[in-house]
């Protein structure tokens, strides 16, 4: 494995942090990969913060966005995602605040429209456990499924 130098070190960093938003645990791990001392990933990391080519409030909106718009993920689905990568509770609030409501509502109904058609079930109590299971798994919250749910869309 090639040595780095810290300055090749932090342009590699500024590189990789350039092209999308990145969590400062992902861009951590990949310092220690390129095999720099904690001492040198210590400082490459306060530069990358103070030139701010790394924000956690920042990387928070821009994930939450991206998992509710394309994956389609429910709010608490995208906390537990974040909390796994290690970010403070307040940041992961800021970002999901950032959730246009009526996008996110829009969503929710859509899968449950399109889930519904596929259910096979003989009653209706059996189809709204399986509509209630299926986004619940996606990570919406018992309140926002049960909003859709009880009409028929």
């Amino acid at each position: 494995m090639k040595e780095y130098t810290e300055k090749e070190i932090l342009n590699k960093a500024e590189a990789y942090c350039s092209a999308v938003e990145r969590c400062p645990s992902d861009v951590e791990a990949k310092l220690k990969a390129w095999g720099a001392s904690p001492e040198t990933v210590a400082a490459v990391m306060e530069r990358l913060f103070k030139e701010k080519f790394l924000d956690t409030v920042r990387f928070c909106s821009a994930y939450v966005r991206d998992k509710y718009r394309f994956n389609q993920w429910g709010r608490v689905k995208i906390a537990q995602s974040l909390r796994m990568k290690g970010l403070a509770s307040d940041e992961i609030n800021a970002g999901l605040e950032a959730i246009d409501e009526d996008e996110y509502y829009g969503i929710l109904k859509n899968l449950l429209k399109q889930k519904s058609k596929s259910i096979k079930a003989e009653t209706d109590y059996e189809r709204n456990a399986k509509l209630i299971r299926f986004a619940a798994g996606r990570g919406f919250t018992m309140q926002e499924i049960m909003r859709f749910v009880k009409t028929d869309f």
